[in-house]
């Protein structure tokens, strides 16, 4: 007995309270402390022939006896106070029923923005230690800071799987750095090299749910049908998670799996049919203050806030209501419908998935873990609201005018609908701020449900105990019993942030963590015993400003123990109080690596990231043959902000030709060069205001194409541009742009000879492949 304790040492006391008949010794009979583990070894016999031997077969790694089925659910982007299951005004039904089968957690917390939330729970590490202290789009060359998971900080499939579990991965990947994603690789920062046996779904922050750009484990795919035939993501996602979970249990029912299930929803862009969006119509027309009000009421009744919570105001940022003219009331509401119908689609696929796993034949021994977002709902839309959502993560908000007028594409394939600030606030009720601030709740702290029908009573009240998301991983393996090796393929491994909260699902006054930092973007808080001091710094939906002056940031302080929404600032009572937690944030920012804090939005999102690897950074022609598709922005050729040449060497049918020979981008911003009934088409897509050059005739045979990029802009980012387009040596159209992209098309990817995924313009539908030949496409600087 001593030597299972000495692997799993908590695992003696939950015996009884969990009824844990599983012998710990079972659990720990192979010495699980590093791995990859070897083949069990041979007990056999051997002889010098057949006849004097006795065969005994080895066997790979077989996860501890009962150990669970787990799946972890993470949804995008959602406020504390949305779903109805925590208060909020938008149906979740089939949350509603998981909840009322398991456990609500009601303190749990995220690190406030995505790609690094995502590397904490994968990690069981604080995100800057997982190398994810922002956004790969974002990224720079500081260990902290660069979106390069090390390797000391090993994931928990890595972990499961070297343990005998299968693992998958559905969904959002906002871990692989971009400029990694090309058939170049490498690939052991994907899901499959993450220790994951499958994954399928996208590699980035946000995708589009009509169009998006898939892969299947390392690679690119596209969709099987259009939007018009009925296509959306989620609903594509769901239907193989649950193929893959019956088929696993079919072939091998004994063997537990992890599935991580994270679908695009919530983030923009908002995408949902009219179907689901009618359901809405006038639901919210009450306007944000009084949504706020009602939530606030609710969340007290069905006991998710504490007696005494107060609701914090509004602030100087959020219009009131009342104050809107009758055209914003109409936009705006318009917004949130079509937000809570995309919701809505999503707690239906959801609970499909749900549905499937109490078909399972171990079906009470599956935990699944459900996140209800990994930051709080998002202001990224602007105070208006955007039809674009990658033009304000440029840094350029749209004129309210300009959204007014295009508001009947909301919701459908092209729009990148996002709602507006005042939304996000009234999501987060009853709490301050929104996505990306870390320092206030209102951007980190997310509800949580868990349910375990073999060892999860269901209890009304909420569990509270102060969590984070790096205690997820820790979490997991205790109730696998397995424990946390000490090295991974021969790495000494980092040791885990994160603690179990596993005694929580029968302790309801288990406490959980005394202590734990936040940072995203200089926006910085600190928790310690109770107490929380912050200081909010950046403003999401100004992507184009960087305050610096970190010294005279505001901080704020709080007793959250009897506080519970940060609404009584005690700062200017507690000055000294104040103090001392400030020098614990600074601490805890050492010891994990936060430095050097950078507050630069847009400016970090245009600078140039690493080369494919296997590329001159220094390159100036790039190259490409028919068939080099999906390649992610940041590893294509960088045409942002300087001139550039493009030449294609092509052959046609006159009249009888058609289709894409260059694209990058898609909907919300893009480049095109095309041919629709053998006429060349030059389009550039500055955020749905498009530059076009035409040829004036077709050609038939042999074309050399030239397109000249001449920037205009000098050092300044997003400057003008004079174009030119010559066929065969001769000019045949030019024009000029007074401003370009400056920082991302967005999320689509590059490609000759088709446009893969969403199309750059409404002139054609994708994937439009050439029908000519290409023979080469080049990029010359």
């Amino acid at each position: 007995m001593t030597k299972c304790l000495n692997f799993v040492p908590r695992l003696v006391l939950l015996v009884a309270t969990m009824g844990l008949s599983q012998s710990l010794c079972a659990a720990t009979e192979l010495d699980r402390s590093a791995i990859p583990m070897d083949i069990s070894k041979f007990e056999g016999k051997i002889g010098k022939t057949y006849k004097e031997s006795t065969p005994k077969w080895q066997t790979p790694t077989n996860a501890p006896d009962g150990a669970p089925n787990v799946i972890v659910i993470l949804l995008d982007d959602v406020g504390f106070g949305q779903t109805s299951t925590f208060g909020g005004l938008i149906p979740t039904p089939n949350l509603d029923k998981m909840a009322a089968e398991g456990l609500k957690y009601n303190r749990f917390h995220t690190t406030a923005v995505c790609g690094p939330t995502r590397a904490a729970l994968l990690t069981g590490r604080n995100h800057h230690d997982a190398g994810s202290g922002f956004l790969m789009e974002w990224a720079t060359g500081y260990p902290s800071y660069s979106t390069l998971i090390p390797k000391d900080t090993a994931t928990i499939a890595e972990v499961l799987k070297d343990n005998g579990y299968a693992t998958w991965w559905y969904g959002k990947n906002h871990n692989t750095p971009d400029w990694e994603q090309t058939v170049a690789g490498p690939f052991d920062r994907w899901p499959t090299g993450l220790g994951f046996d499958y994954f399928f779904g996208f590699n980035s922050g946000e995708t589009h749910q009509f169009y998006p750009t898939l892969f299947e484990n390392t690679v690119a795919i596209e969709q099987d049908k259009s939007p018009e035939e009925g296509y959306h993501f989620t609903t594509d996602m769901t239907d193989r998670a649950i193929a893959q979970m019956k088929f696993s249990k079919s072939v091998a029912p004994n063997k537990p799996f992890f599935m991580y299930f994270a679908p695009g929803a919530m983030h923009a862009p908002h995408h949902v049919t009219a179907e689901w969006r009618d359901k809405f119509k006038g639901k919210f027309d009450m306007g944000w203050d009084k949504y706020r009000e009602i939530v606030y009421k609710k969340q007290l009744e069905m006991g998710i806030l504490p007696k005494g919570t107060k609701l914090t105001s509004r602030p100087e940022w959020v219009p009131a209501w009342d104050s809107l003219n009758k055209d914003q009331k109409n936009v705006y509401s318009a917004f949130f419908e079509n937000f809570a119908g995309f919701f809505a689609h999503t707690d239906h696929e959801i609970g499909r998935l749900l549905d499937a796993v109490k078909e399972l034949p171990d079906a009470d021994n599956t935990m699944v873990i459900y996140i209800v977002g990994d930051n709080g709902a998002s202001a990224e839309g602007g105070p208006d609201g955007t039809l674009n959502e990658i033009k304000a993560l440029n840094g350029i908000n749209t004129k309210f005018e300009d959204v007014l007028a295009h508001m009947d594409t909301l919701g459908g394939p092209e729009s990148e609908p996002h709602y507006p600030v005042g939304w996000a606030w009234a999501g987060n009720t009853p709490f301050q701020w929104v996505k990306q601030v870390a320092s206030h709740l209102g951007g980190s702290r997310n509800p949580m449900v868990v349910t375990w029908p073999a060892k999860i009573k269901h209890d009304d009240k909420p569990r509270e105990p102060f969590l984070h998301v790096i205690d997820i991983l820790p979490t997991v393996l205790e109730a696998a019993y397995i424990p946390m090796p000490e090295t991974v393929k021969g790495i000494k491994q980092k040791p885990l942030a994160g603690k179990s909260f596993l005694a929580s699902f029968t302790d309801p006054k288990f406490k959980g963590r005394s202590d734990q930092y936040f940072e995203v973007l200089s926006n910085r808080s600190i928790y310690k015993d109770g107490w929380k001091a912050n200081a909010q710094h950046t403003i999401p939906w100004r992507q184009d400003l960087a305050p610096g002056n970190w010294d005279k940031d505001k901080w704020e302080l709080y007793h959250l123990d009897k506080d519970f929404s940060e609404a009584n600032n005690l700062a200017e009572k507690m000055p000294e109080k104040l103090e001392e937690m400030k020098k614990e944030f600074d601490a805890a920012a050492e010891k994990y690596h936060v430095y050097p804090l950078d507050d630069r939005g847009a400016a970090r999102l245009a600078m140039t990231k690493p080369a494919v690897i296997g590329v001159d950074p220094d390159t100036k022609i790039y190259t490409y043959y028919e068939g080099a598709t999906r390649i992610p922005e940041p590893a294509a050729p960088p045409m942002k902000n300087r001139s550039w040449t493009l030449k294609a060497d092509v052959k046609t049918e006159g009249e009888k030709t058609e289709g894409v020979i260059m694209a990058i981008g898609g909907v919300a911003a893009g480049i095109t060069l095309y041919m629709k009934k053998g006429i060349l088409i030059f389009d550039y897509n500055y955020f749905e205001e498009h530059t076009i050059l035409k040829a004036d005739k077709a050609v038939d045979g042999e074309m050399k194409i030239e397109l000249q990029f001449v920037y205009t802009g000098g050092d300044k980012a997003g400057g003008g541009a004079d174009l030119s387009l010559t066929v065969n040596g001769k000019k045949v159209s030019e024009g000029k742009m007074p401003a370009t992209v400056a920082g991302r098309f967005g999320v689509d990817s590059f490609g000759v000879g088709e446009d893969t995924g969403q199309p750059v313009t409404p002139a054609y539908k994708p994937p439009f492949k050439f029908t000519g030949k290409i023979d080469k496409v080049s990029i010359e600087f």
